[in-house]
């Protein structure tokens, strides 16, 4: 990875972030581990594993959502997390294979030191996500997070926005969550994609507090007004704290939920730019 990049990142930091006297001014908001979502280096890792570790490191990154590289066992790169002070503390798994047999992940879950398995995505027509879908996913996913359980493992349902077309009284959303058995289905919140949906991550937040073990930081580009497509296009994702998310209440009620683990995730092109300012926004928070 470009050592001028990670250099810049650093005297972000360092200009961005809490200087002694500043951090003294206020007890800090945010008081879990820096989290990052492995995506948000989608375009790093194929081209160089160690130099992207590496990188996260530098940030004071501690914790991390993600699978072994192309290339790699799951052994192999939780050894390498492992050098470098970071826990690889959640994964994802793909619907389809889920559904079909859950060891697989499981497995792979435990040789990463994972606790947690989320599924980001329900098979369905894109921006047509209907009450079929939703029931087909509930069914699947109380048996999926039963099997996970026994195994020692929680499985997390991470929205995307298209899940909150309108249903009865609430949304389709709404629906998953009331239908899936609290002791085998828990879910990660994104709040980017929650907001992209017209949902208010806050308000969920309020709704359905103790279902909610794991989050994706982001924030939406303001005066962007989402959709239902579960999509947007990259310049749409900002450093935290630029957008129109409510982050600093959204880490309030998050942190009374008991929310455990935040991952930064930019799906932004300039993650090397947004990334040490988004930690810089973070650390900056005050209760």
């Amino acid at each position: 990875m470009k050592k001028d990049l990670v250099a810049l990142g650093l005297a972000t930091l360092s200009l961005l972030g809490v200087s002694d006297s500043f951090a003294q001014k206020g007890k800090p908001l945010y008081t879990f581990p820096i989290g990052v979502e492995s995506y948000t280096y989608r375009a790093s890792f194929p081209k160089n594993v160690i130099a992207t570790l590496d990188t996260i490191k530098a940030l004071g990154i501690t914790d991390m959502e993600g699978g072994a590289p192309k290339g790699y066992t799951e052994a192999e790169f939780k050894k390498l997390c492992d050098e470098r002070g970071i826990k690889i503390s959640a994964t994802g798994g793909g619907y389809e294979q889920l559904a079909k047999d859950p060891t697989d992940a499981i497995n792979k879950a435990k040789a990463l030191g994972a606790s947690y398995i989320m599924c980001a995505w329900i098979p369905h027509e894109r921006g047509h996500f209907n009450l079929d879908n939703a029931k087909k996913a509930v069914e699947d996913f109380n048996r999926i997070g039963k099997t996970m359980k026994d195994n020692g493992i929680t499985f997390c349902y991470h929205n995307h926005g298209y899940e909150f077309h309108p249903y009865e009284d609430g949304t389709l959303y709404d629906y998953i969550v009331k239908n899936t058995n609290p002791d085998y289905v828990s879910f990660e919140m994104d709040i980017l994609w929650a907001q992209h949906g017209g949902a208010d991550p806050v308000a969920l937040l309020k709704k359905y507090g103790s279902r909610y073990k794991l989050m994706h930081l982001k924030d939406l580009k303001k005066g962007i007004k989402g959709d239902l497509t579960g999509g947007t296009p990259p310049e749409n994702d900002v450093v935290l704290g630029q957008g129109q998310v409510n982050i600093p209440e959204i880490l309030r009620l998050a942190k009374k939920a008991g929310v455990k683990h935040y991952y930064i995730e930019d799906e932004s092109n300039k993650e090397y730019e947004q990334m040490p300012k988004s930690i810089a926004y973070l650390k900056s928070l005050k209760e």
